[in-house]
């Protein structure tokens, strides 16, 4: 079998203008919250990725009829809906867990295999499951899936010990049709979140979303479809924004906008970037270089948790030792030795670094970086584990001395919006090439 693998040589400073599509962590929940309605519903905007294909046979194997453009995504129920995902789509992507709740209310039963996505540390589906059952679900967890039932759902009081997106959007979706109030404390307020919540207020929903990260949610009798418009993918645009700073040029990012961006903003001009910001676009350049500095990842709004990778290859173009602190994913630097083989010089702890004591501050995981920089990157043969670390080691490859050769790109066309031709349109000298596997 021929594996695709992408041959970067470095071309100096990366410059030029991006558009960012809508977000890859949205349009999939998007496309799930619309099996909800009766009806049409239309998703403008939606990014060319991997992520798409899969929800959509995950969705048509259900019966629900998707027809995929170029730029939009219609979804429609049909009239028989099975409510098993097969277990062919064990463990893809991390959206069967939400079809849960939807399939519930259309079928009165679910099953659903067991989540997967990047290799990033645990998802639990606990937070989920929880919920579920508060709602008065029957739910069985085993090893190839979760089985529920339930022959209506009811509103309910439920807290997340942790904000939890995935759990949060749960909730939602479950919430809208069920009988009677629900009460979320303790919400993901992403702004991936809050525009599924709009979508949903669309179909016809009843929501409140309050600041204290509490959402209440009354419960109605049915929804019909809506068209949404989505916003720009917040972690592709940093990730451009990072790639114009690595290479001492400058990108402009069209299509995400400036409050979806304003942690990561200011983190960079922290570190010596020079913003300029409009309504059309944001860019960042570094005539004078970068300084070093301490980052903790955090929910929403701290610094994301997807911005990091992308960061931690800037860290090694700035002057000095940097400190990134990861508190939302446990495993969430797999990425790094892939980077260490292209002459970064990173270091991991399993100890709190750069912010206070989180929540592994007492396990063994390796959550914490130091960087030192200015590193001198060479060229390497990689092979990349997952989304984020593809992206970072195209950003290596292209400050990097020497031809680099990277596997795995699967990766990155899973979640970014046509990379290979965004990095071409900034001047990288990249192409492709099949080669025989193993």
């Amino acid at each position: 079998m021929n594996e695709e693998v992408w041959l970067i040589e470095p071309s100096g400073p990366l410059r030029g203008d991006v558009e960012v599509r809508g977000s890859k962590n949205g349009v999939s929940k998007h496309m799930v919250a619309a099996m909800l309605g009766t009806g049409e519903s239309t998703i403008h905007n939606a990014p060319d990725v991997g992520e798409v294909g899969i929800t959509a046979q995950m969705l048509r194997a259900l019966g629900i009829n998707v027809e995929i453009t170029p730029r939009e995504i219609s979804l429609t129920r049909g009239d028989q809906i099975n409510p098993h995902v097969p277990a062919a789509f064990t463990g893809l992507n991390r959206i069967p867990i939400l079809m849960l709740g939807p399939l519930l209310h259309l079928a009165g039963e679910a099953f659903v295999p067991l989540v997967g996505g990047d290799p990033i540390g645990r998802r639990p589906v606990d937070f989920h499951v929880e919920a579920l059952r508060a709602m008065g679900a029957e739910v069985e967890v085993s090893d190839t899936g979760v089985y529920a039932k339930a022959r209506r759902l009811r509103g309910t009081r439920i807290e997340l010990p942790y904000p939890s997106v995935g759990a949060t959007e749960t909730i939602l979706m479950s919430a809208v049709l069920a009988e009677g109030k629900t009460v979320l404390k303790g919400a993901a307020m992403e702004p991936e979140v809050v525009e599924l919540a709009l979508f949903l207020q669309r179909m016809g929903a009843r929501i409140e979303l309050s600041p204290d990260r509490r959402i209440v949610i009354e419960g109605v009798d049915r929804l019909r479809g809506a068209s949404t418009w989505l916003n720009g993918d917040r972690i592709e645009a940093f990730s451009y924004l990072a790639a114009g700073l690595i290479t001492g040029g400058e990108v402009r990012v069209h299509g995400c906008p400036q409050d979806r961006l304003v942690t990561a903003i200011t983190t960079l001009a922290r570190m010596g970037a020079e913003m300029d910001i409009t309504d059309d676009y944001v860019s960042a350049s570094a005539p004078d270089g970068l300084r070093a500095a301490a980052v903790q990842t955090d929910t929403h709004p701290g610094f994301m948790t997807d911005w990091q990778t992308p960061l931690m290859v800037l860290f090694t173009q700035a002057q000095g030792m940097s400190v990134l602190h990861e508190t939302v994913f446990e495993n969430r630097l797999v990425y790094v030795p892939a980077l260490q083989r292209m002459g970064c010089e990173i270091e991991v702890f399993d100890v709190c670094l750069g912010g206070p004591a989180c929540r592994y501050h007492d396990t063994n995981a390796k959550h914490s970086a130091v960087v030192r920089g200015v590193s001198k990157l060479r060229g390497a043969d990689v092979t990349l584990p997952d989304i984020r670390a593809g992206f970072s080691a195209v950003l290596a490859a292209a400050a990097a001395e020497g031809t680099s050769t990277l596997r795995g790109v699967h990766h990155i066309e899973r979640g970014y919006h046509r990379p290979f031709e965004q990095f071409a349109s900034l001047g990288l000298q990249i192409s492709r090439e099949e080669v025989q596997e193993g």
